[in-house]
């Protein structure tokens, strides 16, 4: 019956499409104009193939071609526009994001999990603090994030045990990140105590982060607010003890909009 199963899901799964998402994640900030060998390579996929998914993804209007090299269009932006219209939590989530902004100064932050990598669905910059350009849409690893270890401390255990069997221990971020699976399932258990999570350095140099947990109406969470600062303004202990009561009520605020009725 398994392998019946198994093979009804072979079935319903297109592989093209896969491979046109894969084309199209190729483009990032190492490669904004990519020619198609470079496509080909990134993708690991043949230059005919990776050919014939650029022209019909040129024809829909998500890419165009020049001298060789490719590049998204505007157009690739109503993706994540269908997924807000289609999801209350970010345009909810936005009073409560500039709230914060206003209150600490600190950048504020909506992410959500997917697979092992927190999405920033949602954003009000104050002041860069990361090395990289964070925006809507951009994409970290959970574990080594507040927002990843809130996400993390009420998802299920298969999820977390998963993202356990996924991540690179040995492949530290920086010094501090957390060094393997049971660090990070103690660290989860704190989260769950606290009520919120706090991070020093994992992801980068000199961040520090706070995160608290957004619930729907069934108490599941479906988010995380953080708020983030840098190792040159604050420390961890003194940013928790500024912020982390007030993120709490923050998020709570949010999950009571989203139907939540326990605080």
């Amino acid at each position: 019956m398994v392998s019946e199963v198994g093979e009804d899901r072979d079935r319903d799964y297109i592989q093209s499409i896969e491979r046109g998402f894969a084309v199209l994640l190729a483009f990032d900030a190492d490669r904004p104009n990519p020619t198609l060998a470079e496509l080909a390579t990134a993708t690991d996929l043949s230059r005919p193939v990776v050919r014939r998914i650029l022209l019909t993804l040129q024809r829909l209007g998500y890419v165009t071609g020049s001298g060789g090299k490719w590049s998204l269009t505007p157009r690739v932006l109503s993706i994540g526009q269908h997924y807000t219209a289609s999801h209350s939590l970010a345009d909810t989530a936005m009073p409560h994001l500039l709230r914060i902004a206003e209150t600490t100064h600190e950048s504020a932050s909506l992410g959500v999990l997917d697979g092992p990598d927190v999405v920033y669905a949602a954003r009000v910059p104050v002041r860069r603090i990361m090395s990289i350009n964070v925006s809507v849409g951009t994409r970290i690893p959970a574990y080594a994030t507040s927002m990843g270890r809130v996400l993390l401390a009420w998802a299920s255990p298969t999820a977390v045990q998963s993202l356990i069997e996924q991540t690179d221990f040995g492949h530290r971020l920086t010094e501090s990140t957390v060094a393997s699976g049971a660090d990070l399932e103690r660290e989860l258990e704190t989260v769950r105590t606290r009520g919120y999570a706090l991070t020093e350095q994992e992801l980068e140099v000199g961040l520090i982060s706070l995160a608290a947990p957004v619930r729907d109406a069934a108490g599941t969470v479906v988010g995380a607010l953080a708020c983030s600062t840098s190792s040159a303004r604050s420390t961890p202990e003194s940013f928790a003890a500024q912020t982390a009561d007030f993120l709490v009520e923050v998020a709570a605020d949010l999950s009571a909009d989203l139907g939540n009725r326990h605080r």
